[in-house]
């Protein structure tokens, strides 16, 4: 829906998923006046805690999407995984931002890339791998290295798997479920960064400083402003970013995930993936800029003219990841680190249950 009024304060904005995401943009929406009603089929959803209504019941309840719609003025999601469907489902009865294209895209990784090649965004060589025999091919164009992942559904290292010779290709394919897959070429990296990305309805965008992104176990740990990349590198990003957002006529946040590569040429950019939502990277806004990646995404989908995206200090965001939560009382003694906890009622390995953003002086 294009036509659509713009909100006013004291609407409801409706979230899908009641993770720690919609959590976050639950208390930014409480913070601009506007209340949130949360739908999710998980009963134990940490965002319950800090809306105003939440709905339990499948994505595909039909009825329950129905009431959800004529409840709120406009519709937003926490996760690139809501099906495809739910969206279009709602997309007729009220405004979903971002919209059903930017989800069908960023869904499925062949659509992604074609997308991003499209739009005129540097990407690593990749392969569409339909067979054994299909990856077979593609180890040996690239080289006998890649990286294998299914087209949908993985994230946080799942659904893929490293490819650094032809033995690693013996039954990948098979191994990882014998659906659809790419297969990435092996890029010598000097680090992952990414970009928080921000277009309103009218279609100005915002671009908050690029992050320098560390992982353990395929997992985020942590993300570092400034990046220390050279001023024409994060210029380069922000215009990636910008015309990844312009091309899927989008409206909210974005995180981009980008490879930067070192060599004798200089720095050089390749987009990895795209999240069509506020993104574990861009944490650190919460307390580096006045306008944080949550108040952000808020404003945009309200149809409200974006914030700055300016940032006031440096930012190193360290993800609390299962036990590291227990070191809570810690944090809390550090003079320049706020602590952000996510109210999840059972904490285990490997799953995110808060971050802390360690703030100092600004340096560049």
């Amino acid at each position: 829906m294009s036509d659509t009024p713009r909100l006013a304060p004291g609407d409801t904005i409706g979230i899908l998923g009641g993770g720690q995401l919609g959590r976050m943009l639950a208390q930014s929406a409480a913070s601009l006046g506007l209340k949130a009603h949360i739908y999710c089929p998980d009963p134990a959803s940490p965002a319950f805690d800090v809306s105003e209504t939440f709905t339990v019941a499948p994505y595909e309840d039909a009825d329950a999407l129905d009431l959800f719609a004529s409840s709120v003025a406009a519709v937003t999601y926490e996760f690139e995984n809501v099906p495809g469907a739910t969206a279009a489902h709602l997309d007729a009865r009220v405004p979903v931002r971002p919209g059903v294209r930017a989800l069908e895209v960023a869904q499925d990784r062949l659509s992604e890339k074609q997308f991003l090649s499209g739009a005129g965004v540097a990407i690593a060589d990749y392969a569409d791998i339909q067979s054994q025999a299909d990856l077979d091919a593609a180890v040996a164009r690239f080289g006998g290295a890649g990286v294998l992942k299914t087209r949908r559904f993985g994230y946080d290292g799942k659904g893929q798997k490293m490819i650094r010779s032809t033995n690693d290709a013996d039954g990948a394919f098979d191994a990882l479920g014998a659906v659809p897959m790419v297969l990435e070429q092996l890029i010598g990296f000097d680090c992952e960064v990414s970009v928080i990305v921000a277009r309103d309805v009218d279609g100005h965008t915002a671009c908050y400083d690029i992050a320098r992104n560390h992982h353990e176990n395929h997992i985020l740990k942590t993300s570092t402003v400034p990046a220390g990349v050279t001023e024409a590198t994060a210029s380069t990003a922000r215009a990636m970013a910008e015309k990844i957002v312009t091309g899927l006529d989008y409206v909210g946040v974005m995180g981009v995930e980008m490879f930067l590569v070192r060599d004798e040429k200089g720095e050089r950019l390749l987009v990895n993936e795209i999240a069509p939502r506020v993104h574990n990277s861009g944490h650190w806004t919460q307390d580096a800029c006045l306008c944080s990646q949550f108040d952000q995404h808020i404003r945009a989908v309200a149809g409200w003219p974006l914030g700055s995206a300016d940032r006031h200090s440096d930012a190193v965001m360290e993800n609390l990841i299962g036990f590291d939560a227990d070191s809570w009382q810690e944090v809390l003694r550090e003079p320049a680190s706020r602590l952000h906890l996510y109210g999840k009622a059972e904490t285990r390995e490997g799953r995110k249950m808060g971050h802390v953003n360690r703030i100092s002086k600004q340096s560049v």
